[in-house]
């Protein structure tokens, strides 16, 4: 929420944009985002960066989807590893993550 209040976001956006700290911000009324260093995330996703799930399985991490990503009928990502890769309708992503949806995502 700021540099003394720590709270972090899962931000889940299409693969040709980027996330949109001044989107994140004015989402959660924040003044200072950041990406969280690769140790924190790697412990709140409970796996190693570059493979992190686009679900959140932890309480401390919320889950931020941007609703451009529904504009596909499906979803590709890594399955916690490196060299495979998971085919998703994005349907059934949204139904099973129950995701935050919030227009975070920019580059397009």
């Amino acid at each position: 929420m700021g540099k003394k209040i720590t709270r972090y976001i899962l931000a889940v956006i299409p693969g040709d944009t980027m996330v949109d700290f001044q989107a994140v911000k004015s989402i959660f009324g924040s003044t200072y985002v950041a990406f969280a260093s690769s140790d924190i995330a790697e412990r709140l996703a409970g796996s190693v960066a570059g493979t992190i799930l686009p679900f959140s399985f932890n309480e401390e991490l919320e889950l931020v989807v941007d609703p451009s990503l529904l504009e596909n009928d499906e979803m590709y990502f890594n399955a916690a590893r490196l060299d495979r890769s998971i085919v998703l309708s994005t349907h059934d992503y949204i139904s099973v993550a129950n995701p935050r949806l919030g227009h975070i995502a920019k580059g397009r």
